[in-house]
């Protein structure tokens, strides 16, 4: 894969339409693996922002596996460590004259 290609994944949700996401990053916490994806347009582009966070598993078949969060508990968890990858990229892209200080 050329690395400026994303990799992407489509979703087949409820009502049996197809929604292509671009996959953000996978993550780990408190010994789970959690996905999170960003929806894409007809155009590719990202729409309004809106993230969606699965349970993820990588089986024997190297299929993955999404599951939905349904526990509340869980969810804040894997929400507060996707925010914490988000600020880390906000951090990694600061120059180093912008760069708080340590003080």
């Amino acid at each position: 894969m050329d690395e400026n290609e994303s990799l992407t994944v489509t979703l087949t949700l409820d009502n049996d339409e197809e929604l292509e996401c671009a996959v953000l990053t996978i993550f780990e916490t408190e010994g789970q693996e959690y996905i999170a994806l960003l929806p894409l347009d007809e155009e590719g582009e990202s729409g309004d922002g809106d993230v969606f966070l699965y349970r993820f598993h990588q089986t024997d078949s190297d299929e993955p596996s999404l599951e939905n969060i349904e526990d509340d508990d869980e969810y804040e968890r894997a929400a507060d460590k996707f925010d914490e990858w988000l600020d880390s990229l906000e951090y990694e892209d600061l120059e180093p004259d912008e760069a708080p200080d340590a003080d």
